[in-house]
């Protein structure tokens, strides 16, 4: 009988809710996901492993991963710029979430943008659903995107999340001090009261 492959299981405090972590035995980055979200970790893992079947693993920082993600949230941006991450899908999808990553910290791209980065200028829907499908969230800033009118359009953490993760890198950036949004601090994050929030201010 074969040996299913070993999946390490971290999780990571954050001022907008916990993220867990799945790595590979070599300590690549497979999965990050916000815990409260429909698709799981583990499933966000399996899927970058082409949906093949695994054991989990809870381990202490694996690979060092856990470590990087809090200097990150520390305003050390660098910490995970060069982290391994190990993902599966079609030539297409990889494409653009190697794309993903040559954003700079404190910077965006639009849908549109990142379709001519990649030479598909046509494929703006097709761009969308693959940033959607991105099982690593922060480390592979899906965050980063936004509509050509500069509007935030989606995330699946949430858009007060996606808001939180823009304002802290360019805060950070700029060495200025992040506030948390109300909706986030109080700890009764929703997608119904984030909803109402953004209808109020839009």
């Amino acid at each position: 009988m074969t040996e299913l492959p070993r999946l390490l299981i971290d999780h990571v405090e954050t001022p907008v809710g916990l993220l867990a972590l799945a790595a590979d035995e070599e300590g690549r980055l497979c999965a990050l996901r916000w815990t409260d979200r429909p698709w799981i970790p583990e499933r966000a893992a399996l899927r970058g492993l082409g949906d093949r079947a695994a054991a989990f693993t809870p381990t202490s920082n694996p690979g060092g991963l856990t470590a990087a993600l809090r200097e990150y949230l520390a305003g050390h941006f660098d910490a995970i710029r060069d982290l391994p991450v190990v993902l599966e899908g079609t030539p297409f999808q990889r494409s653009v979430w190697a794309a993903l990553r040559e954003i700079p910290t404190g910077e965006t791209r639009s849908y549109g943008e990142i379709a001519r980065r990649i030479g598909r200028a046509s494929a703006v829907r097709a761009v969308g659903l693959a940033n959607g499908a991105n099982p690593v969230a922060i480390v592979v800033p899906c965050h980063r995107v936004i509509g050509s009118d500069g509007s935030l359009t989606g995330y699946g953490g949430g858009l007060e999340r996606k808001r939180w993760l823009l304002a802290l890198e360019r805060c950070g950036c700029k060495g200025g001090q992040l506030l948390l949004p109300q909706a986030l601090r109080s700890g009764g994050w929703r997608r119904d009261s984030v909803r109402s929030r953004i209808a109020r201010s839009g």
